[in-house]
């Protein structure tokens, strides 16, 4: 139900097509023990509907407010994905987070993870803990994925647009080689990597080209 209702909002208010680059990167949908954990940027609502093209199944980290929310809220929560409060020190939220992730990775059902914790169209904010500590934990396969959403993608009219000739540009997601987290890896070195590895095939848009044009 999460993957049809997804794919149908994206084609029907997004583009007309998601491209997928570098499919070949995806690990098996086999159920097989630990799975996967999934890292992404975190550009816009539109991330949330467009992961699904994947074509892989994954559980959520999400807000708690998000289970409010009509339909979304109710799918989510009916597909029991891992919701926590993020204000405050919340500690069982916390710890619900890393139990339940943890339990997801070794039943075989893999975690996907916006490890900026929000989203920012035009800053590149930095990557929180959470993601690698499950995959170090689990020795999980850690696979970064970059989110392109074209700027056109707001402004379009799409799917009105086509009408009078209009064209849309597609989301691109690249899945990118997997990295094998092992017991004794350092985190922080695993954080730099991803977040390297996810922004190098996306371009420099708002304020960080500002900031670009500052260092040089």
């Amino acid at each position: 139900m999460e993957r049809v209702t997804a794919k149908l909002c994206c084609l029907c208010f997004i583009c007309p097509k998601v491209e997928i680059r570098g499919a070949k990167n995806l690990p098996p949908d086999d159920g097989s023990s630990p799975a996967p954990v999934y890292v992404a940027n975190h550009a816009s609502q539109i991330d949330l509907g467009v992961v699904y093209f994947l074509g892989r199944r994954f559980k959520w980290i999400s807000k708690d407010s998000v289970r409010y929310l009509p339909g979304v809220g109710l799918i989510m929560t009916l597909s029991q994905h891992v919701f926590i409060v993020r204000t405050g020190k919340n500690k069982q939220s916390v710890s619900n987070l890393y139990q339940q992730s943890n339990n997801a990775i070794q039943s075989g059902l893999p975690m996907f993870f916006f490890p900026q914790g929000t989203r920012r169209m035009a800053v590149r904010l930095p990557f929180k803990d959470g993601a690698y500590r499950v995959a170090l934990e689990n020795e999980s396969l850690l696979v970064p994925v970059s989110i392109s959403i074209p700027l056109t993608a707001w402004n379009s009219w799409y799917p009105l647009c086509l009408l009078w000739g209009g064209s849309v540009e597609n989301v691109v997601l690249t899945v990118h080689k997997p990295i094998q987290a092992k017991e004794g890896m350092d985190k922080e070195e695993l954080k730099k990597k991803t977040y390297d590895t996810i922004f190098s095939v996306i371009p420099l848009i708002g304020e960080e080209v500002k900031e670009q044009k500052k260092k040089r």
